[in-house]
């Protein structure tokens, strides 16, 4: 088989703007907003510029990476892997950070996933590191293939009305929750007499610790997380991605709600994508979570 780096033409019509604008230009915009919003706050001396907005801005990087995250980790181990069931606010919540976390379909993601897994790390592999760096890490998502985009969403996936339902209107959706949800923001701070300074900040952080989240996905996971690499950086990047960066069980035990042992207190706040499952099945929003082996409380005798 030929590797799909080579076999897929960098042209325009295999060129991917979405993935584009995802990977490099959103986060750009979030750069450049942070950045002119501080210079104005600095020069201008009518505008109040805080030093307690720092605090709030880093909560926000916080929080943006944790959102992204509770859309990735369910739709890696649950909607892809099968490691149990999630009912629908589950479902809902799910889709609705997938879009914050701008991972594309849920179609396209678990048909590409579907094929890393089958072909891990050898042709065919749609993000096989071998094949360099900057095509595992956003190069596969930059240049598409035809085929890719047209597969069928996978059966056990149709299911589900809620999923197939947003899965459809992805883009109209998340224009929604992109553009016309910080409009209304904006003009509602506005309209209130509010900090329009402060509310540019903290969308800025926003966007900046999606694209965290977005790149320590893609190259934490898709590269780093195919070679061998220190302990540490291992808990670094599992941080960033909610868990998902434990990937030296995963390839031999894919079917686990878990990517670390359920008992232990560290172990559930670094694989809190883990934890959030675990939270899920105590609502009643999940059910049937398994656990790969050596993850599973021991039983005594």
């Amino acid at each position: 088989m030929t590797p799909r780096s080579i076999s897929i033409p960098k042209t325009l019509k295999t060129f991917s703007f979405g993935s584009l604008f995802s990977a490099f230009i959103y986060p750009a915009m979030g750069i450049i907003v942070a950045t002119v919003t501080i210079l104005i706050g600095v020069f201008v001396k009518s505008v109040d510029l805080q030093w307690s907005y720092l605090f709030w801005c880093i909560l926000t990087v916080i929080l943006s990476i944790l959102v992204c995250n509770a859309g990735i980790g369910p739709l890696h181990r649950i909607l892809q892997h099968k490691a149990g069931e999630m009912k629908t606010p589950a479902q809902i919540l799910t889709m609705i950070n997938l879009m914050i976390a701008m991972q594309g379909t849920v179609r396209e993601w678990v048909n590409y996933h579907s094929q890393h897994h089958r072909f891990a790390d050898r042709p065919g592999d749609p993000h096989n590191p071998s094949e360099g760096i900057f095509w595992a890490w956003v190069g596969w998502i930059i240049w598409r293939d035809e085929k890719d985009a047209s597969r069928p969403m996978a059966m056990w996936l149709k299911k589900s009305p809620v999923i197939v339902w947003m899965d459809r209107f992805y883009h109209e959706i998340s224009i929604g929750i992109h553009a016309v949800v910080p409009a209304v923001i904006y003009f509602t701070v506005w309209a209130l007499g509010g900090s329009l300074v402060f509310t540019a900040l903290l969308h800025a952080s926003f966007m900046i610790g999606r694209a965290i989240q977005f790149h320590a996905t893609v190259y934490g996971i898709n590269v780093l997380g195919h070679m061998s690499t220190p302990k540490w950086l291992d808990y670094f990047m599992a941080l960033l991605t909610g868990g998902e960066a434990f990937h030296d069980h995963h390839h031999d035990d894919p079917q686990s709600a878990l990517h670390l042992p359920k008992r232990g207190f560290w172990n559930r706040v670094v694989d809190y994508n883990g934890t959030l499952l675990l939270i899920y099945e105590k609502l009643g929003w999940a059910t049937g979570l398994k656990i790969a082996p050596q993850f599973a409380p021991v039983k005594a005798d």
